[in-house]
């Protein structure tokens, strides 16, 4: 889940071409909202043997990931027990900060912590702009995903390589490592 813009669903089609091309049977769920404003954009992407349905439960996600850390509190009901969650250390202040009506909370990074302690949170804004660009954030979240479920096994450069314009290919691809990189 993330906020309209930062390339969820993107970040979900890749991952669900990957899984589908592994063999998997894959249902992938989008939810806009209010997108193109800001608002949420949520994903459910399903797999295993077979699927009979896109849309996760409460508390039926093993892996949850957050594109800015107040989605994270969102949809937190969502992770099972003993799951993973990974989060972008991210802030991106909704229309009701900005104008004054509403604040940003405070320690959300370490209320999500204390709630859930198979958490890594790490800034994948500022590794995506070290990167070369801002917009690669969902591709290093992407393989931090990956290495989180240990889909290793997938050829995920040749996914990549099948779904962004292949003169973002070598970007994506460095994002995808880097972001993987963060699962030690």
């Amino acid at each position: 889940m993330g906020v309209g813009g930062q390339g969820t669903i993107l970040a979900s089609k890749v991952l669900s071409v990957g899984l589908a091309r592994a063999g998997y049977d894959v249902k992938m769920s989008e939810i806009h909202g209010m997108s193109q404003r800001g608002g949420s954009v949520t994903t459910h992407v399903r797999f295993g043997a077979k699927v009979y349905s896109p849309i996760v439960d409460e508390r039926g996600a093993d892996i949850l990931v957050s594109f800015e850390k107040v989605e994270a509190v969102r949809w937190l009901a969502f992770l099972k027990r003993g799951g993973m969650l990974v989060v972008n250390d991210y802030e991106i202040r909704p229309l009701s900060v900005l104008t004054g009506t509403a604040e940003y909370p405070d320690g959300v990074t370490g209320k999500l912590r204390s709630e859930v302690p198979r958490m890594i949170a790490f800034d994948a804004v500022k590794i995506a702009s070290d990167l070369g660009s801002v917009k690669a954030q969902n591709v290093v979240l992407l393989g931090a995903l990956v290495k989180g479920m240990k889909l290793d096994h997938i050829d995920w450069n040749a996914v990549l390589k099948d779904s962004v314009p292949p003169k973002l290919y070598e970007l994506n691809a460095r994002a995808f490592a880097a972001g993987a990189a963060e699962l030690k």
